[in-house]
């Protein structure tokens, strides 16, 4: 490969980890062509893109960006995880996968420019979805105002059975 081709891949590569709202390192030594495309065809159902990447090209692509961070987590075969919307899909997908396949380690991760590690990667898989989190959000939101209308649809109510009973007292004098 040309040295300007290879410029034009780190800087594309470097443009996606810039853009990127996490960034996950693995190493995948010791899987087959199947599992990596098991795991592949998973991670794009998610819109998750997952790259066999060399470490040089990497650390070139990652300078001035939060994947700078974790420099030193790039030796050995290192694959890429980078999701644009949702950081917690690639986080669940990739632990569940290693939890079946042993040979899939993850060795770090970048999230919104801090560094992560398995422990944090972990963690950040136990969240519920991006969906999730939203669907309980509008559901609390829509929670406190229906509320409030059901209050005060409660008071005319109590004021008219304070009237009846006012009524009847009048009516049994």
């Amino acid at each position: 490969m040309k040295l300007e081709e290879k410029k034009k891949i780190a800087e594309d590569f470097h443009e996606k980890l810039a853009k990127a709202k996490v960034v996950i390192l693995t190493d995948y030594k010791g899987l087959n062509v199947e599992s990596i495309s098991d795991l592949r065809r998973k991670l794009r159902e998610f819109q998750v893109e997952f790259r066999v990447v060399k470490n040089t090209l990497l650390e070139r692509a990652s300078e001035n960006t939060g994947a700078n961070f974790i420099k030193e987590k790039f030796k050995g075969p290192t694959a890429v995880a980078l999701s644009y919307d949702d950081p917690v899909a690639p986080a669940k997908i990739l632990i569940k996968f290693a939890e079946t396949n042993k040979h899939l380690t993850i060795k770090a991760g970048i999230l919104d420019g801090k560094a992560l590690d398995f422990n944090a990667i972990k963690a950040l898989s136990t969240m519920p979805s991006r969906e999730v989190l939203l669907g309980q959000l509008l559901s609390a939101m829509n929670g406190v105002p229906a509320s409030f209308v059901r209050t005060l649809g409660e008071i005319p109510k109590q004021f008219l059975y304070v009237l009846q009973a006012i009524k009847k007292q009048k009516e049994a004098a």
